[in-house]
């Protein structure tokens, strides 16, 4: 099981990422640009994923994955349940979510793709 901690130390490391206390939810961000959001209860976390292939993520775990509530859909945003979510999986998932909203140079340096 993945904790908020866990994310934490994950994204202090990478570049321009700051944590954020936005309404009682922990929130990670580049800038203005959130990349990663934890309920208020710290049961679920949102994250930046593309819209086109949400549906196949979803699909392929529908115990771990589903779609953000509907006022949030139209953003490349999907959520998972932390108590099924293993590290590694988060460690991927993050830094997939703070790729998309960095400068390609910065992914590149940090990823090496």
């Amino acid at each position: 099981m993945v904790t908020v901690a866990d994310v934490r130390a994950l994204a202090r490391t990478l570049p321009r990422s700051s944590e954020h206390l936005i309404r009682d939810q922990v929130r990670f961000r580049v800038g203005a640009i959130v990349y990663v959001a934890f309920s208020r209860d710290e049961t679920t976390m949102g994250f930046a994923y593309p819209k086109e292939q949400r549906d196949g993520l979803i699909g392929a775990e529908p115990d771990l994955f589903f779609l953000p509530r509907a006022s949030e859909q139209r953003f490349n945003w999907v959520c998972c349940h932390l108590n099924r979510l293993d590290h590694e999986h988060m460690t991927e998932l993050v830094t997939e979510a703070w790729r998309m909203v960095v400068p390609r140079f910065l992914a590149r340096q940090r990823l090496g793709s």
